[in-house]
């Protein structure tokens, strides 16, 4: 049975369970370059983020379960209706070409990097251990994805303006990622242990990220002005449970085995 619990208890579980979900269904599609890599490396690549980030949700549903009245974690990732799960419609898109999945990649992890550095200056001392420790993790994947973003841009003309659709194709989904939520003014109001505030809200990260990912990608040669990328309107709707058509059947895919018994256990 789904979690009979009233269930995010708080702003701060919310904001948590928000964070599990994107990592839970980014791991799965990042998943699916495992043996179809444009090269071994790039196969190894993406499947040791994608273990990452699935690892990374289950360090969070822990957590909810410990302290915030949620179900285990199998039950909080595979037994909820596609409407409770709140991650974004980044994640959600199959894996297209390379280069919408290295620009997703390059987008997403820069998006959990700073979510991470803020929730390391949060006064929970567990959750503070749990951001420090996952950021380690987030720094590789944020290399990976830099190292090939550049490579790319500045390689060939070909590959140059592919690279350069894909950005154009994933940045209003990126965009979405930072969507505002009911509640996030309340968590925006919490001290951290150097008395500020350690959750800068929604569109304070975004415009951190933003300004962050043009300063780099300027710096490989795009003329973001050119491209108007300034100007693109967000993605928005999976924080509030309203999600794009892919959700639904990667949610029937990543549930199959647990369906068959959801009361087991491996």
């Amino acid at each position: 049975m789904p979690n009979s619990h009233p269930f995010p208890s708080s702003p701060l579980a919310r904001y948590l369970l928000q964070i599990a979900d994107d990592q839970l269904v980014m791991g799965h599609r990042n998943s699916e370059w495992t043996g179809l890599g444009p090269i071994l490396e790039e196969d190894i690549a993406f499947s040791s983020v994608a273990q990452d980030q699935v690892g990374h949700a289950l360090a969070f549903y822990e957590y909810l379960q410990a302290e915030c009245g949620a179900d285990d974690p199998d039950q909080t990732a595979f037994n909820r209706p596609e409407n409770q799960m709140l991650c974004n419609g980044l994640v959600e898109q199959p894996i297209g070409d390379y280069a919408f999945s290295l620009v997703r990649h390059w987008c997403y992890d820069h998006a959990v990097r700073l979510r991470y550095e803020s929730l390391s200056g949060i006064e929970n001392k567990t959750l503070q251990s749990i951001a420090v420790k996952l950021q380690g993790e987030v720094k590789y994947h944020t290399f990976h994805a830099d190292t090939w973003m550049k490579s790319l841009l500045q390689g060939s003309e070909e590959s140059r303006l592919r690279m350069i659709s894909a950005i154009k194709e994933v940045w209003p989904l990126a965009l979405g990622v930072f969507e505002s939520w009911v509640g996030e003014e309340n968590l925006s109001t919490e001290m951290g242990p150097n008395g500020q505030a350690w959750y800068p809200g929604e569109a304070a990260l975004r415009l951190q990220w933003q300004e962050q990912a043009f300063q780099s990608l300027q710096a490989w040669g795009v003329d973001v002005d050119q491209w108007a990328l300034s100007k693109l309107e967000p993605v928005l709707g999976g924080r509030q449970g309203f999600h794009t058509e892919h959700l639904a059947p990667l949610l029937e895919e990543m549930t199959a085995v647990f369906r068959l018994d959801p009361q087991a256990e491996w």
